[in-house]
């Protein structure tokens, strides 16, 4: 992706689309508030607010809500950059990335492993796959304390998340998020400076 250029005329870094994976208590909404959290200056990554077909649960992600119609009435206009299905919800991201990524911003979007093959197609070299692992003790932990989901739902999302690792794409940047959030922000913001360095 070739770099964009700025109303000055000088030409800017291009951008990166940080695809963020991982199991559902892995931590991503957190990690992702968190590197916004890191810097007032506007000068950070940009965070894309996911739109879900789910009422908010005062969990961590601030999502945008939307009925069926409604979702399904944005997908018609095109609206989404991306958009899929995964747990019985649907879940979409608005076009605003493809403004930023034009900008030359690094964007954070919080995504989907299924549907990771489909959004490499479209931003191509512009995408970084990353992958939010924890300890698979301490996520059936964190699932059961968040009370969503009955034993045989985080069982299920147990074995998923076992063979999510597994099949990998070797360029996968993988964060480790076991201890505090403070520590596995700056690891990825760290990931995402080398990657930064790499790609000129």
């Amino acid at each position: 992706m070739a770099g964009a250029t700025n109303l000055k005329g000088n030409q800017t870094e291009p951008g990166q689309l940080f695809y963020i994976m991982g199991a559902s208590g892995a931590g991503k909404d957190t990690l992702l508030r968190g590197c916004q959290d890191r810097f007032d200056d506007g000068q950070g990554p940009v965070v894309a607010r996911r739109y879900i077909t789910r009422q908010p649960d005062g969990g961590t992600e601030s999502h945008i809500s939307l009925s069926e119609a409604e979702f399904e009435e944005r997908v018609t206009k095109d609206a989404f950059a991306m958009h899929w299905s995964a747990n019985g919800y649907r879940y979409g991201i608005g076009r605003e990335i493809d403004l930023w990524l034009a900008q030359g911003s690094q964007v954070l979007v919080n995504g989907s492993r299924a549907y990771l093959d489909q959004t490499r197609s479209r931003y191509g070299d512009t995408l970084v796959p990353v992958l939010i692992s924890v300890d698979l003790t301490l996520l059936q932990k964190r699932l059961e304390l968040r009370g969503r989901e009955s034993a045989e739902e985080i069982e299920a999302r147990i074995r998923r998340t076992r063979e999510l690792e597994q099949h990998l794409p070797p360029d996968c940047l993988v964060v480790a998020n076991n201890g505090s959030v403070e520590e596995a922000v700056t690891t990825l913001l760290a990931a995402m400076a080398r990657t930064r360095g790499t790609s000129e």
